[in-house]
């Protein structure tokens, strides 16, 4: 976004939930949704996807339907097998957690 005074910077940061991306992020409301820090007008509205259900569920669904196909097409072990990344997201498997966060957050669950 352009000014004829000076140029005006933004951010939207999208992963604010998890601790934001930008070390002069911090949660705001939408009551009270934006703040400038060094001329960057930042937008850091917690649970985004929530003000937008229907949309957020869409893209959602569009973004990881070709993984959920892949997955179908291959198999677990084939499909892990492909990357590193795609590795790591698998959380649980044969009745044990294996992603330490979510380990975390049931710690009366089995965990590997």
């Amino acid at each position: 976004m352009k000014n004829h005074e000076k140029d005006i910077f933004s951010v939207i940061d999208v992963s604010i939930d998890m601790g934001g991306c930008f070390e002069t992020s911090h949660p705001t409301t939408h009551s009270n949704p934006i703040f400038v820090v060094d001329d960057v007008v930042h937008y850091c509205v917690t649970n985004m996807p929530g003000a937008v259900g229907r949309t957020s569920s869409h893209a959602l669904c569009n973004a990881t339907l070709p993984y959920c196909l892949e997955l179908a097409r291959l198999g677990l072990d084939s499909f892990i097998g492909k990357s590193r990344g795609l590795a790591a997201a698998l959380n649980m498997q044969g009745g044990r957690i294996l992603c330490p966060a979510v380990a975390d957050a049931f710690p009366d669950l089995p965990r590997s």
